[in-house]
């Protein structure tokens, strides 16, 4: 069977929406690049881990969509997403909108996100 990359980000956006961590690292290479208007850039793994959790810690409600999951090449896809979450702490609601571009390397682990939100937050 032919690698979807839309498939795979589909994958990968329902491990997020889980919570399953140990699934969103498996999705990313050792050497993968995080890039995104709203959180700055991210170099490999570890970092970008310790970034999921540490978002994941104030935003345990997160609820995402996306309205727009597209295969752009045969290693990479676009996702156009919504979400709405709530600071664990201050309560305040968090609402995003933007898209994303995701690449995959031969073996289907993800070696680049580029991220732009819509509106920073």
């Amino acid at each position: 069977m032919a690698f979807d990359p839309a498939e795979e980000i589909d994958r990968f956006h329902a491990a997020i929406n889980a919570l399953d961590f140990a699934a969103i690292e498996a999705y990313f290479a050792e050497d993968a690049a995080y890039i995104s208007n709203g959180v700055g850039s991210l170099a490999g793994r570890a970092e970008i881990m310790a970034a999921f959790r540490k978002y994941f810690d104030d935003y345990p409600d997160q609820t995402a969509e996306n309205s727009l999951v597209e295969t752009l090449t045969p290693l990479s896809g676009r996702a156009v997403w919504s979400l709405r979450a709530t600071h664990s702490k201050t309560g305040k609601a968090l609402i995003r909108e933007g898209e994303e571009t995701i690449t995959f390397n031969e073996e289907g682990r993800i070696t680049r996100v580029d991220v732009t939100d819509y509106k920073a937050f």
